[in-house]
């Protein structure tokens, strides 16, 4: 299986709709928040989140869970990256 299809399949799993983003590489997320869960997967390339709870660093295959409210910025990696997001409502 690919990285693309395990998420794809958990994503179903767990009810989720969910949409695909990229970043070209160095490209750095100033700090912030959402109002949901958010279910991220790593597809292509790298990225760090980093959290109050410490560096995340994701490479193809990774998941991440992030609760709602929770402070985070994000750097990608020297390739760039892929992800594909879904978010749980609260």
């Amino acid at each position: 299986m690919t990285a693309e299809s395990d998420a794809l399949a958990a994503f179903a799993a767990e009810g989720l709709s969910w949409h695909q983003w990229s970043n070209s590489p160095g490209f750095e997320y100033s700090e912030h928040e959402h109002p949901y869960d958010k279910v991220l997967f790593c597809t292509r390339g790298s990225i760090v989140f980093h959290t109050p709870q410490g560096d995340v660093e994701m490479e193809p295959g990774d998941r991440l869970d992030l609760a709602a409210g929770t402070p985070h910025s994000a750097s990608v990696g020297g390739s760039g990256v892929t992800c594909m997001e879904g978010a749980r409502p609260n």
